[in-house]
């Protein structure tokens, strides 16, 4: 299959995943002029290209920060973002240069995929398949979010949470989907400390 006809079937991918994704979608036509998350997924995939080679890196800054001044969502073209990304409404979203996105992962508007360090390390979050974020969610640092879980509307998640988790609140925890599955401690060790266990 040569690279056009790569694109084009990634393409209808990402414009089926929006339908699938979004009950106010009213077809792929006017999808493709309207939507400002696809437009930002489809620049991104070629800053991302672009990325890859250190002499095309300051031309794909430049081409991120025009998406970024066209649809409100910036993407830094070195976040590694998986098949059928949709992002809803957009504004305000920021993803950050080590971010790992899986594949049918999906946004709301406000979400931040962002770091807690300087260094020139893997300082942002990696989502896993089938994750949904909502409206004004910050994942922030290093951490690991399992495949099929949903991160609730505002919440601050700094901690990894295993697959199939509801994670919610400021700071964020975790409990299963499966309500008779084990969830997260009721006391997290990170927040309290018992004079006992020193003895």
């Amino acid at each position: 299959m040569s690279s056009l006809f790569r694109a084009i079937a990634r393409l209808r991918e990402d414009l089926e995943a929006a339908r699938s994704h979004d009950p106010a979608a009213r077809g792929s036509f006017e999808n493709f002029f309207v939507y400002s998350g696809l437009h930002a997924i489809w620049v991104h995939r070629v800053t991302h290209r672009m990325w890859a080679r250190p002499d095309l890196r300051f031309p794909a800054r430049i081409l991120s920060q025009l998406a970024r001044f066209a649809t409100g969502i910036e993407i830094h073209p070195g976040a590694t973002i998986g098949r059928r990304f949709f992002i809803d409404h957009g504004m305000g979203v920021v993803i950050g240069e080590t971010a790992e996105i899986g594949e049918d992962v999906m946004i709301y508007h406000g979400v931040t995929l962002g770091g807690r360090s300087l260094a020139k390390i893997k300082r942002h979050p990696t989502i896993g398949d089938r994750v949904t974020i909502g409206s004004g969610a910050k994942v922030l640092g290093p951490i690991t979010i399992g495949a099929d879980s949903a991160i609730g509307a505002n919440a601050v998640v700094v901690k990894d949470a295993p697959a199939e988790s509801i994670i919610t609140g400021i700071p964020a925890t975790w409990r299963h989907r499966d309500a008779r599955r084990e969830t997260a401690p009721a006391v997290d060790p990170a927040l309290y400390i018992d004079p006992a266990m020193y003895i």
